[in-house]
């Protein structure tokens, strides 16, 4: 039950409106990474938001309690919260999204046992061996054309039972997926990982970063997503805008178990209210505009894919690969160039940069992107 003191932070939180701030309908200013005097356009990721000043009070005035004794009311609140967004019995807040996936992967499998993931998957490349180090599990990368992996895909990389081979325990799938360039695992293919997994005797945890993209993408809410899995990983900090914090999610039994694998992993903390009080204020405010984020994504793309020497895929939310095609130029030095026309990205492959939209990014902000790609394609 939510307690009377939080309620009225939050409603006070709700009473200020959407977050807009001054100059919030621009884009990110520089005064904390002041390079050429102009105003930063920031595309390196989604992660890079800073709290807004609506948020910022909300954090100010959260109620707090010791967490790792159970007394945090604002956790509490955040925790049944984003449990009933999920269509799930419980869930446990995580200062990391890593975290709470090694958490999820620890619930999901057995020490000396196989993971199916798809070969570019964040637990795969991203998390520093993790569940190799943690589970004793080790990822068995399936490759796929698109990042989606089915079970078509899936099913040839199951171990068949033999007292030779290791077992198969858990696909681990990811929506949307990061290196796909946030492509949508729509829900049928979900689905047919579910049955997979049923039909082997085999767990699924699903890294849900950015599920909350999509669902906006795909009119599918994220508990018909999550309801697929065992246990599911969601983000505040990404697209969602606040500083710090993910959680797992899953059964009353297995998130009680989570809570003893979040003290191993040092992920016990205390007042931690004022960030779930960002992550209650993400969630109201921020979560349902998020599709604007994949609009502009979509004219970013389409506006760089008509210059000569780009290409790439539709975006399906907010997340554009941009494929550089002209040999005379090389991702770092696109990088650097557009850096000094205030437009900042990355360059995650030998021949790719990556742009990704979030709520600090306004329309001039896309105008100000476009204009800098024209100018890298004329020179």
């Amino acid at each position: 039950m939510t307690p009377k003191s939080s309620r009225s932070t939050l409603q006070r939180a709700a009473d200020r409106g959407p977050e807009r701030a001054p100059g919030r309908d621009r884009a990110v200013s520089t005064d904390l990474n002041d390079m050429t005097g102009t105003e930063i356009v920031d595309l390196r990721s989604d992660t890079v938001t800073r709290p807004s000043p609506g948020m910022r009070q909300a954090i100010a005035e959260a109620e707090v309690g010791d967490d790792v004794l159970g007394d945090d009311p604002t956790v509490k609140v955040l925790q049944a919260r984003l449990a009933e967004l999920l269509g799930m019995e419980a869930s446990l807040f995580f200062p990391s999204g890593t975290q709470a996936n090694q958490a999820g992967i620890l619930l999901s499998t057995q020490r000396g046992t196989e993971a199916i993931c798809e070969g570019n998957a964040h637990v795969y490349h991203y998390e520093f061996a993790g569940a190799a180090a943690w589970s004793g599990v080790q990822l068995r990368a399936v490759p796929t054309e698109d990042g989606v992996l089915t079970a078509e895909l899936a099913r040839p990389h199951i171990r068949p039972e033999s007292p030779h081979l290791m077992r198969t325990s858990a696909i681990c799938a990811e929506n949307t997926h990061n290196m796909a360039g946030g492509k949508v695992m729509p829900l049928e293919v979900l689905r047919g990982l579910r049955g997979l997994a049923d039909e082997h005797g085999m767990s699924l945890h699903l890294d849900g970063a950015r599920l909350w993209n999509a669902a906006a993408a795909t009119g599918t809410s994220a508990a018909e997503f999550a309801a697929l899995a065992d246990t599911v990983m969601v983000c505040f900090s990404k697209g969602l805008g606040a500083p710090i914090g993910s959680a797992l999610a899953g059964t009353a039994e297995a998130i009680g178990r989570a809570h003893e694998w979040r003290k191993r992993l040092g992920g016990g903390m205390r007042q931690v209210g004022i960030l779930a009080a960002a992550g209650l204020y993400a969630l109201e405010h921020n979560l349902p505009r998020i599709g604007e984020d994949h609009d502009r994504a979509k004219r970013l793309a389409e506006f760089v894919d008509g210059l000569d020497g780009f290409h790439m895929i539709a975006p399906d939310t907010n997340i554009v690969m941009i494929d550089i095609e002209r040999d005379d130029l090389t991702p770092a030095d696109a990088v650097s160039f557009l850096e000094e026309r205030g437009v900042w990205l990355l360059a995650p492959g030998p021949r790719r940069l990556r742009a990704v939209t979030h709520l600090d990014v306004d329309d001039a902000g896309i105008e100000r992107a476009s204009a800098a790609f024209e100018e890298l394609a004329k020179r």
